[in-house]
């Protein structure tokens, strides 16, 4: 295991415990540093707060005693706890360092680091990246949101291995010195607004991906989105644009129905296995990451002749009866869902709904020219309901539970139809996680 290096704090407060959390109080407390951990939910017999008690790591349950700081050099947070947080908020007024565990990362080491954010397509693009390399003969791993805590990953990589991480805002805001040697942002949204409160600072923590980048650093951006090119104007990094849409030849683009890097053509489009137009942003993004490695058009063409996506995300599920069900849980906000439903032309329809984060969906409007029926639930669905009756959806059905809202779909679709679940929405109004919601539709898919 590789250790922390001049890690400039002695005494750490871990706000919040689950994966991340317990992992990183783990990892604080073998390195020598004096880790306290608090959680407001989690009981005494939960499986973390066990684990953590077995290594003689102190942890606070139930409350957020203000007492916490008086000993305290950082704070390290679950990245979903808000700044509202009264032990953040008093922690702020005392200037007490409010980090995520990504910024352990510097501290283990790690050089060769490819960071990917960006509102939609994250996933799909961490995935395309990790498979290239590997296809490519470079020793990689898999970190961050895609569902392995980036600090542990660090702390087991040997000095060959690349890191590839899926990073969110809420990860990104509670940085130092983190650096990534490539840095990717695909497209910016209006997402997490509940959370961050503006656009301005929803971008700005986007923007941390590459503030401490130099010269020697890549920047791999979407060309063809106006805010992010406007946000990019801030990096001190070498610029690798990628565009659907213009031919920029320092970077990846689309030209004469094929894909070409900085003037050389890698693979025909027609040979990509992964549906789907809002993909081929992923793809590009992906391309470009590859060829700053060095890596073979060959071992390129071999990932995207092949590659067909990543679960949740546009995930063929099943055919029954000449109905096609596509899961895609993953699709949290509206921008994703209107991706999914511009991959399909034929009549399709649309199980949606979940957390309320206080929007509209009007925005899903104009997607609806092929959607014969909505089924929806969670919080959402009146909301979503008022949108499709506005743009004349033939068929609305509100339902409360996942499988009411499969054998419904399932009993109004006809053969050739495209049954696809993208709610537009966080799950955490009636699932714990977005996978959690996904493996059940594909379980009541799977019995229909």
């Amino acid at each position: 295991m590789r250790k922390l290096n001049h890690f400039p704090y002695q005494k750490v407060l871990v706000l919040g415990l689950a994966k991340s959390g317990t992992a990183v109080a783990k990892l604080l407390a073998a390195n020598g540093i004096n880790v306290v951990a608090n959680d407001l939910k989690a009981s005494e017999n939960n499986e973390h707060v066990q684990q953590l008690r077995s290594l003689d790591i102190p942890v606070v349950l139930g409350d957020h005693p203000l007492e916490l700081l008086e000993n305290v050099d950082v704070i390290i947070k679950n990245p979903g706890i808000p700044y509202e947080n009264i032990l953040v908020e008093k922690a702020m007024e005392y200037d007490i360092p409010i980090l995520t565990e990504i910024e352990l990362i510097p501290y283990f080491g790690i050089e060769h680091l490819v960071a990917i954010t960006g509102s939609n397509g994250k996933t799909t693009t961490t995935t395309l990246i990790y498979e290239m390399y590997k296809k490519g003969d470079v020793p990689v791993c898999l970190a961050g949101n895609i569902g392995h805590v980036a600090s542990e990953v660090a702390a087991q990589m040997s000095d060959r291995q690349t890191m590839v991480a899926e990073l969110s805002s809420f990860q990104l805001l509670g940085i130092d010195v983190f650096k990534p040697k490539v840095a990717v942002l695909l497209n910016l949204f209006e997402a997490h607004l509940d959370y961050h409160h503006t656009l301005e600072n929803y971008h700005n923590a986007k923007a941390n991906i590459f503030k401490n980048q130099t010269e020697h650093d890549y920047l791999v951006y979407n060309y063809d989105d106006e805010r992010v090119v406007q946000i990019t104007d801030k990096a001190q990094s070498k610029l690798i644009p990628f565009s659907r849409k213009q031919e920029v030849l320092s970077g990846t683009y689309c030209k004469e129905q094929a894909i070409y890097f900085q003037g050389t053509k890698v693979i025909d489009l027609e040979s990509i296995a992964l549906v789907g137009e809002h993909n081929l942003e992923n793809i590009l993004a992906a391309i470009s990451v590859s060829k700053i490695e060095g890596i073979s058009n060959q071992s390129i063409q071999d990932v995207l002749t092949t590659f067909t996506g990543v679960s949740h995300r546009l995930q063929f599920v099943k055919k029954v009866e000449g109905r096609l069900f596509y899961n895609d849980s993953k699709a949290t906000n509206i921008l994703a869902t209107t991706k999914a439903l511009g991959a399909f032309q034929q009549p399709t329809i649309l199980l949606a709904g979940g957390l309320d984060r206080g929007n509209e969906f009007d925005e899903l409007g104009p997607f609806m020219k092929d959607v014969k029926a909505l089924v929806l639930f969670g919080e959402t669905a009146n909301k979503i309901k008022k949108m499709g009756e506005a743009y004349r959806v033939p068929t609305i059905k509100l339902v409360e539970t996942m499988s009411e809202a499969v054998q419904y779909a399932y009993d109004i679709s006809s053969d050739g139809d495209v049954v696809l679940l993208s709610p537009a929405c966080a799950s955490w109004d009636q699932y714990k996680t977005f996978e959690e919601r996904g493996n059940m539709f594909m379980d009541y898919v799977h019995n229909l």
